[in-house]
C-alpha cells in the first residue's frame, strides 16, 4: 500500500505544473496592424500590480518599435476594464525619502508611457474603470465604452491629489463643475452614457457585446492609421501634458506620506481583512512626526 502511494506521489511529482496565465494578452490583426492589448487579471479585477504594469509597458514599447503594429486598442478581459492601481501591492517598505522618490518616478513613468506612445491608441472600456485606469484612458486618442462601464476616481477619498493630468484636462473636457464632481469628495461615478454626455468619452456601445466594442475601437484605430497614424496631440501638447504629469506626480508622492492617506489605507486594509497591512499603516500614521520626509519637487521634463 505504501509503495502504491509512493508511486502515486511520484507520478504527481512528474506531472508538469500548469503554465501561468499571462498578465496581459495580445492579438494582432495582420491586415490592419491593430494590436489589441488586454489586462488579464480577472480574479483581481485587472488591478494594476507592478508585474502587470511592467508587462504592459513591455508590450507597448515593443508595439511602438514594431513595423507590423500600426496602432493599439487597450481593453480588459472579464467584467472589469481595471480596478486601478493596487496600492498595497505597489508600496514597498523602505526609507521614507526613497519611497516618495520611487512613487513620484513610477507614477510619472506610467502616464508618460501613454503620452509618449507614438501610434494611434484607443481605450475600449469593457466595464468599471477606477483611478489610474480612468486617467490613463483619457490620455489615449479616444475612449469607447460598453453601456455597463463606469468611471470612478477615489483620489479625494484617499487624501491624494488628482493624477494623469486630470487636475487640468478634466475641466477642459467636461467643464469645471463636472470635473470637480469626479475629482472631489462627491466622487461622482458616471456611467458610460453620463460620461459620454459629459464629454469624457467618445462613444457608447449598447448592451454588453464586447466583440462589438472591440470592433468599433479597432475601426477608430484604423481611421487614425489611415489619416497618417499619429496621435491626437502634437509635440507642444505632449510637452504640456508631461509638465502637468511631472507636477502631479510630485504632489501625489508627497501626499502618500500624509496622515489622511495613511488613515485611508488603514481603513481600506481593515475592510479587506489584511491585518498585517492594516497594522503597518496604523503604526506609520501614529509615528508619522518621527519619520515624515521633506517634500520633494517635480522631476525636470525633457
Amino acid at each position: 500500500m505504501l509503495r502504491t502511494a509512493a508511486r502515486g506521489l511520484a507520478t504527481v511529482a512528474k506531472q508538469p505544473t500548469a503554465a501561468k496565465q499571462p498578465l496581459v494578452t495580445t492579438s494582432l490583426c495582420s491586415s490592419s496592424g491593430v494590436l489589441t492589448v488586454a489586462f488579464n487579471q480577472e480574479k483581481k479585477l485587472n488591478a494594476w500590480t507592478m508585474p502587470l504594469l511592467q508587462e504592459t509597458f513591455t508590450v507597448l514599447n515593443d508595439a511602438a518599435a514594431s513595423e507590423e503594429v500600426k496602432g493599439v486598442v487597450l481593453t480588459g478581459n472579464g467584467k472589469y476594464y481595471s480596478a486601478g492601481v493596487d496600492l498595497s501591492a505597489m508600496i514597498q517598505v523602505k526609507a521614507p525619502s526613497a519611497l516618495i522618490h520611487q512613487i513620484r518616478d513610477q507614477n510619472q513613468l506610467v502616464f508618460e508611457t501613454f503620452i509618449n506612445f507614438p501610434k494611434p491608441l484607443i481605450a475600449a472600456v469593457n466595464g468599471p474603470a477606477i483611478g489610474a485606469a480612468v486617467t490613463t484612458a483619457t490620455l489615449t486618442d479616444a475612449i469607447v465604452a460598453l453601456e455597463g462601464a463606469s468611471f470612478n476616481l477615489p483620489f479625494a477619498k484617499l487624501g491624494v491629489p488628482p493624477e494623469g493630468c486630470s487636475s487640468v484636462t478634466f475641466a477642459e473636457m467636461m467643464g469645471e463643475v463636472k470635473a470637480q464632481r469626479m475629482l472631489g469628495l462627491e466622487q461622482w461615478t458616471p456611467t458610460a452614457r453620463e460620461a459620454l454626455d459629459a464629454g469624457l468619452i467618445a462613444e457608447v456601445i449598447p448592451g454588453d457585446d464586447r466583440d462589438a466594442l472591440l470592433a468599433r475601437a479597432t475601426a477608430l484605430c484604423e481611421e487614425r492609421i489611415a489619416a497618417g497614424g499619429g496621435r491626437r496631440y502634437n509635440v507642444e501638447e505632449a510637452l504640456r501634458l508631461k509638465t502637468i504629469n511631472a507636477e502631479e506626480s510630485a504632489q501625489l508622492a508627497n501626499a502618500f506620506v500624509s496622515p489622511t492617506f495613511l488613515g485611508a489605507m488603514y481603513d481600506f486594509n481593515v475592510r479587506r481583512k489584511k491585518s498585517q497591512l492594516a497594522a503597518f499603516f496604523f503604526t506609520a500614521k501614529a509615528l508619522l512626526p518621527l519619520w515624515q520626509p521633506s517634500p520633494i519637487a517635480p522631476n525636470p521634463v525633457v
